[in-house]
C-alpha cells in the first residue's frame, strides 16, 4: 500500500510513496508523532536526479526488514531539498559540522524537537568502506536513545548552538574597483591553464564567476578577466559535460578535463550557462558560443518544458538505474547506427575509444577539434541524436521551482533580444505567467508547483530574488510594465521580510522570510552554491529594478547588500561570483537606454546597437513613448519623426540620438 506520500507534490517524494517505509512529510505533525512515541527522527533529504539517492532507496528502503526496523524505533520524515532548501540547509549545515563532508542523500537522527545528534550520507546495507551497514547504524542510535538518551540531546543542544552561529560578515563596505580586480587576481591564482575552470576535481560550471569575469572586463579591459572566462567556456562547450548532441550541460565533470560527468542535467545549471555563453558571444562574437547557447536555450524548451508553461527542474543522472546508459557509446555502437566510414569518422570526432573513457569500455563525446565537414557533422549528429532517442530515458523532475524559473526567464528573454528570436521571449513570458499566476499567492511567493497546483512550501529568499531577475529580464525584452511591476512588488516583500533592521548594527539578512515556519534556527547562507545565494540574487534585482525605475531606496537596498559581503569578497571570491558581478553593475551604471517610437526597421537598429553594449550596469528598454508602466519612456518622444534613443550614465543624461552610430558613442566607456 502507498505510504502517507502518496499526495506528495513532489516528484522525489513521490519515488518513495510505495516504500514500506511509514514515511511522513516534513511538519509539525511528524514532530508531534515523535514526542507522542518518545523516539527519535529520522530525516532522509534528497531529490530526484540523485544518482546515490536512489541507490539507498533501492537498498534499504524497499527492503522491508529494514523498512520494519525504521518504522519501528523512528519517525521517517523524507525530505526533497530542492522545495524546502530551508529545512536542507540547517540539517547540511550540522552534517558538514560533524563529518567534514556533505552531499546527498543525507541522513540525519533528530530529537523530538528537530535538534540533530547524529548525520551523516549515504549508509550500504552491509559494512563497507569504513562504513557500518544501514542497519548497523539504526540499532545503535535505538540502543543510544534508550540507555545514553540525555547524552543524546545534550549534544543535540550542542549542535543546534553551533550551527546557530551568524557567519561574522563585518561592516558593510562598498565593493570598490581594487576589491574587483584583486578578486580577479584572486582567481587567476586558483584558474586551471590547461583545461580551464578553477582548482581540481571535481569541476563544477562556475557560471556566477564567469559572468563576473565577462562583466570585469567590460569595465575595465582586463585580458586575464576575459581569457579565464573564454577557456573555462570553450573548454566545457568542448567536453563530455556538455550535451555534444542536443545541448545543455550536466551538473559537473567528476574530473579536471571536463570528460566525464555526473550525467544529472539540472534547469538552473542550463539557465545559468545559457545566458553566459550568449553574454560572450556578444563580446567575441564566435560562432561557437552562439550556438552554445542556441542548442542549450532549445534543450531548455523542448526537454525541460512542462505542459502548463513553466520548466521542469531537473534530468535524473542515470537511466533504469544505470548511470549515463542514455548517453555514453562505444564504436561498434557508433558504426552499427552511422555505418563503417561515418562510424569511424565520429568515434574520431568524438574521442570515442575502444578502451572508453567512462565505463565498461564506454565513452562520453567530447569535440575537442572541430569537423572538418560541417555537412557531414551535421548528419553525424543528427542520426545519433536518432539513436540516442530511440534508448531508455532518463527520468524527469518535472516540479516547477520559482527561482529556477526566474533565472530561465531570464536567460531566455536575454536569448530573444540579443539573437533575435521572438519565440524565446515568448516562452520566457509564459513560464512568468504560469509562475505569476500559480505560485504568487496573497502576495507572497510558494516555492514550487507540480501540474500546475501550488505546492505549500513559502518562497525563499533566492525564489524573490532570481525571479525578480527574470522578470526586469523580461520587462526589457517587451516592454511590457506589469514584470516591473511585479518585480518591485517581490522586492517590497524582500525588505518587510527577509531584512532584520539591527538598530545600531548593519541589518541582518535571512533566507526564510520572519512569517515563515520556525525551525531549530533561521538559516542564511551568503555564498553561492550552484545558483546565486539569495542575498546576491536580490541585490542584482534590486540594482536592475532601480535602473529601469528610478528608486533611489532599491539602489541602496542592492549597494547594502552586496556591501555586506564585501569581507567574503576579499577573502573567498570563488563564494561570492554574483555578488562580485552585481558590484561590477554598480561601479559600471546605471546605464540607463531608452529606445522610443513607433515600431520598425530605424527602432529595431537603435534596439540592437543599444542591446549589444557590455556595460554590467546596463539596462535597455524599447517601445512606444509614454508606454505604460515603463518609466524609462516616460516624456521621451521620437525625434524629428525619428525613434530616438535616449542615454543616461551614472545619473545624467545626454541629448537623445537618432543614428546608430551616434548611438554607439553614447555608449562607449568615458
Amino acid at each position: 500500500m502507498p505510504n502517507r506520500l502518496a499526495t506528495a507534490t513532489s516528484p522525489y517524494l513521490l519515488q518513495h510513496a510505495d516504500n514500506p517505509v511509514d514515511w511522513w512529510e516534513w511538519g509539525e505533525e511528524a514532530f508531534e508523532e515523535a514526542r507522542r512515541r518518545d523516539v527519535p527522527v529520522l530525516l532522509s533529504v534528497g531529490y530526484a536526479a540523485c544518482h546515490w539517492c536512489h541507490v539507498m532507496a533501492h537498498e534499504s528502503f524497499e527492503d522491508e526488514t529494514t523498512a520494519a526496523q525504521m518504522n519501528a524505533d523512528f519517525v521517517c520524515v523524507k525530505v526533497d531539498r530542492e522545495e524546502r532548501p530551508d529545512v536542507d540547509s540547517i540539517y547540511m549545515t550540522a552534517t558538514q559540522a560533524l563529518t567534514g563532508h556533505g552531499g546527498w542523500p543525507m541522513t540525519v537522527f533528530a530529537t523530538p524537537d528537530g535538534r540533530p545528534f547524529y548525520c551523516g550520507t549515504y549508509f550500504p546495507p552491509r559494512p563497507a568502506h569504513g562504513m557500518p551497514a544501514f542497519r548497523q547504524l539504526l540499532a545503535a542510535i535505538t540502543d543510544a536513545w534508550r540507555t545514553r538518551r540525555e547524552e543524546l540531546e545534550t549534544a543535540g543542544a550542542r549542535i543546534t548552538q553551533g550551527i546557530s552561529s551568524r557567519l561574522d560578515l563585518g561592516s558593510p563596505t562598498p565593493l570598490s574597483a581594487e576589491v574587483l580586480d584583486r578578486a580577479v587576481a584572486a582567481l587567476a591564482g586558483s584558474y586551471d591553464e590547461r583545461f580551464g575552470g578553477f582548482g581540481g576535481a571535481p569541476k563544477f560550471p562556475p557560471s556566477m564567476l564567469l559572468e563576473f569575469l565577462l562583466r570585469q572586463h567590460a569595465r575595465s579591459g582586463d585580458a586575464a578577466a576575459l581569457r579565464m572566462a573564454h577557456g573555462t567556456l570553450e573548454a566545457m562547450a568542448r567536453g563530455g559535460i556538455h550535451d555534444q548532441l542536443a545541448g545543455g550541460f550536466a551538473r559537473y565533470a567528476v574530473d579536471a578535463q571536463w570528460v566525464v560527468p555526473h550525467f544529472e542535467k539540472m534547469l538552473y545549471d542550463n539557465a545559468l550557462l545559457l545566458r553566459v555563453y550568449l553574454h560572450l558571444w556578444r563580446v567575441t562574437g564566435e560562432d561557437r558560443a552562439r550556438r552554445v547557447a542556441d542548442e542549450t536555450a532549445a534543450f531548455l524548451v523542448r526537454d525541460l518544458g512542462t505542459p502548463e508553461g513553466g520548466f521542469a527542474s531537473a534530468l535524473d543522472a542515470d537511466t533504469e538505474g544505470v548511470e549515463g546508459l542514455t548517453y555514453v557509446w562505444t564504436p561498434a555502437q557508433l558504426v552499427e547506427v552511422l555505418g563503417e566510414d561515418d562510424g569511424r569518422w565520429a568515434a574520431e570526432l568524438f574521442e570515442v575509444t575502444p578502451s572508453g573513457t567512462f565505463e565498461h569500455g564506454t565513452s562520453t563525446l567530447q569535440l575537442l577539434h572541430d569537423p572538418d565537414d560541417a555537412a557531414r557533422f551535421a548528419s553525424v549528429r543528427e542520426r545519433l541524436g536518432a539513436a540516442r532517442a530511440r534508448r531508455p530515458q532518463p527520468a524527469r523532475d518535472d516540479k516547477v521551482v520559482t527561482a529556477w524559473n526566474g533565472l530561465a526567464i531570464a536567460a531566455l528573454a536575454d536569448h530573444g533580444v540579443l539573437t533575435g528570436s521572438p519565440e524565446s521571449v515568448t516562452v520566457a513570458r509564459r513560464a512568468a505567467e504560469l509562475v505569476v499566476d500559480v505560485h504568487w499567492v496573497g502576495g507572497r511567493l510558494r516555492r514550487a508547483s507540480r501540474n500546475g497546483v501550488a505546492g505549500a512550501p513559502a518562497g525563499v529568499l533566492e525564489d524573490y530574488g532570481d525571479l525578480a531577475e527574470g522578470l526586469l529580464a523580461l520587462h526589457q525584452a517587451t516592454g511590457e510594465g506589469r514584470w516591473l511591476e511585479l518585480a518591485g512588488d517581490l522586492l517590497d516583500v524582500v525588505a518587510e521580510q527577509f531584512l532584520d533592521d539591527a538598530g545600531d548594527g548593519p541589518p541582518a539578512w535571512h533566507d526564510t522570510a520572519a512569517d515563515a515556519e520556525a525551525l531549530v534556527h533561521r538559516p542564511f547562507d551568503p555564498a553561492d552554491g550552484p545558483t546565486p545565494s539569495g542575498i546576491a540574487a536580490v541585490a542584482g534585482a534590486a540594482v536592475g529594478y532601480a535602473a529601469l525605475a528610478g528608486s533611489p531606496r532599491h539602489r541602496e537596498l542592492g549597494e547594502a547588500a552586496v556591501g555586506s559581503l564585501a569581507k567574503l569578497a576579499e577573502q573567498a571570491p570563488r563564494a561570492v561570483g554574483w555578488a562580485l558581478a552585481v558590484g561590477e553593475a554598480l561601479l559600471a551604471g546605471p546605464l540607463e537606454v531608452a529606445v522610443s517610437g513607433p515600431a520598425g526597421p530605424e527602432r529595431d537598429e537603435l534596439a540592437a546597437a543599444a542591446r549589444a553594449s557590455t556595460s554590467p550596469g546596463a539596462v535597455v528598454v524599447v517601445g512606444e513613448p509614454d508606454a505604460p508602466g515603463v518609466p524609462l519612456l516616460a516624456d521621451r518622444p521620437p525625434v524629428g519623426g525619428r525613434p530616438a534613443a535616449y542615454v543616461c550614465r551614472g545619473f545624467v543624461c545626454s541629448a537623445p540620438v537618432t543614428d546608430v552610430s551616434a548611438l554607439g558613442g553614447a555608449l562607449a566607456p568615458s
